[in-house]
């Protein structure tokens, strides 16, 4: 394998493993789940992505081709994080605070985590 390509696949493992352990730690050290939900959402993809990044490169020096295991792997997990973590973030507002305590949303039908919606205005 040339030294270049060895170069390129150890230095996206280090700097996932770094954004791996900042994740994790943040999701440990954070005092709220609202806090909680920024570090495995945005550090810890980010290092799933350097560990993707690694292969795709490895397989490439290896085989000659671009692995798609590792690129549908990427799509997948930059897909469901933002959803994942919009979910969380729903639960904790319907669980933890009341409609009165959070500000206005400017939409026309008001959060969506809460059951009385209040009515939409008359089309006309």
């Amino acid at each position: 394998m040339e030294l270049i390509a060895e170069l390129l696949i150890a230095a996206s493992l280090v700097v996932s493993g770094i954004f791996g352990f900042v994740g994790s730690y943040g999701l440990v050290k954070l005092k709220d789940t609202m806090q909680r939900l920024h570090a495995p959402t945005k550090a810890t993809t980010l290092g799933v992505g350097g560990v993707l990044i690694a292969s795709i490169i490895y397989f490439y020096v290896e085989t000659g081709y671009v692995s798609v295991h590792e690129l549908l792997i990427t799509l997948f997990l930059f897909l469901t994080a933002p959803i994942t973590a919009n979910f969380i973030a729903k639960a904790y507002i319907a669980r933890n605070m009341k409609q009165t305590d959070l500000p206005d949303s400017q939409g026309e039908y008001g959060w969506s985590v809460y059951d009385d919606p209040p009515e939409p205005p008359p089309h006309g």
